[in-house]
């Protein structure tokens, strides 16, 4: 790097250097139970290796009979299979058993009578509703068949694939380890929630925010001690983490102002992928690479941390991890007309509403200052607006980014 700092950067490109740099530095995969697996993302694809089901089975409780349509006088009953051990029944044409859902179907059993429509008298079998062939019946591998890919790596582990997994009679899976973070937040100004306050200081959100964002992905963040605007002691403190964390990232200190310590600290002690983002909020975002770790160094207002956190921060802990499944997302129509006065792209908080007809419709909040705190906490997602100036009209189908953290 030299010893200029690169001017403000788009937001795509930043996402891309994001990206290039979180697949160089690839975590190391790890084999975990299942019930260890919810949220982990995959390290190798998932191949069925028998078929879902494995056998032939009833998919209702009632009688497995063989001859359709009905034989005058019903079927004669023979036997009985319930679930579990396959009792080897054989039926032959004009015979049935007694059957309960999941039980091997007999051999040659053609149709499931369930018991709602069954008459039973002695040892025959009659109903009012002919079967049809094949009915309910669950045919071996009906579901799944083996050597089917079921999964990729790189997808994110719900509690549906995990049980998917577990019909397959896998015990454990490969995921990719979970990124080490250490959290800190800066500025003489900061006091811990519950200390009384001196004037001119302020109660530390951005530390409670930030942990909780990182415990929703499933990671576990390890809170520093508060960064005082001391050069040398942030210095010292994050060359620590450094070499201790995959990832270290800080909140605030990372603007132009006099007390704005870690981007020529990381210039002259790591190197520098980026600084200042055309985003609003959350315009002078931080981010390269000191010691062992990356850096990621967030502005200080809190809904700065929020935007810049949901749209790049989490972008960087999944491509670490090598999550290829995107995040979700959704599209609704504008309530009121937005003007955008700025070049930069923008992440508004606004309120999802549903109407009768199923339609979303996103309401923005004209609080759009960085520092309006309770105006994030009263709404739900982040308006994606694209870079350029340029006026929104009410009815417009917008981009939104659910504010709230998650593994989805």
């Amino acid at each position: 790097m030299t010893a200029d700092f690169p001017t403000r950067i788009s937001f795509d490109e930043a996402a891309a250097i994001i990206d290039r740099v979180a697949a160089g530095r690839r975590l190391s995969t790890e084999r975990i139970p299942l019930q260890r697996g919810l949220g982990r993302v995959l390290a190798e694809d998932l191949v069925a290796t028998i078929a879902l089901p494995n056998f032939d089975n009833a998919a209702m409780d009632g009688f497995a009979v063989r001859g359709l349509p009905m034989p005058h006088g019903g079927w004669q009953l023979v036997g009985e299979q319930y679930a579990g051990a396959d009792q080897g029944l054989v039926l032959a044409a004009g015979q049935g058993s007694r059957i309960t859902t999941g039980a091997p179907l007999p051999a040659g059993a053609e149709a499931i009578v369930i018991k709602e429509n069954a008459r039973v008298d002695g040892d025959r079998l009659c109903t009012d509703h002919a079967p049809s062939a094949n009915d309910h019946i669950r045919p071996a591998g009906e579901d799944v068949m083996p050597g089917t890919r079921l999964l990729c790596a790189g997808d994110v582990l719900t509690p549906a694939r995990l049980g998917l997994a577990a019909a397959l009679g896998l015990p454990e899976l490969a995921v990719a380890r979970r990124p080490t973070v250490a959290v800190f937040t800066t500025g003489d100004e900061l006091k811990p929630p519950g200390q009384a306050l001196a004037p001119g200081e302020i109660h530390d959100s951005n530390r409670a925010m930030l942990q909780t964002l990182l415990l929703a992905e499933g990671l576990e963040p390890v809170a520093w001690p508060i960064l005082p605007d001391d050069p040398e002691r942030i210095r010292s403190m994050l060359q620590d983490a450094a070499f201790s964390f995959d990832l270290v990232i800080t909140c605030g200190g990372v603007s132009a102002g006099e007390k704005d310590h870690l981007p020529a600290l990381l210039q002259s002690r790591g190197e520098t992928c980026f600084w200042r983002v055309r985003m609003k909020p959350g315009m002078p975002l931080l981010f390269g690479r000191l010691g062992e770790s990356l850096l990621l160094g967030l502005p200080g207002n809190p809904v700065s941390v929020l935007a810049t956190f949901l749209t790049l921060g989490r972008r960087l802990i999944d491509g670490l991890q090598g999550r290829t499944e995107p995040r979700m997302r959704w599209r609704a129509r504008l309530t009121d007309t937005v003007h955008k006065r700025h070049e930069r792209r923008e992440f508004m908080r606004g309120r999802l509403q549903m109407d009768d007809d199923g339609q979303l419709h996103v309401a923005p909040d004209a609080a759009t200052g960085s520092h309006r705190l309770a105006a994030a906490a009263a709404n739900d997602v982040l308006l994606v607006l694209p870079e350029g100036a340029g006026e929104f009209a009410a009815g417009t189908v917008i981009e939104c980014l659910p504010c709230a953290a998650g593994r989805g």
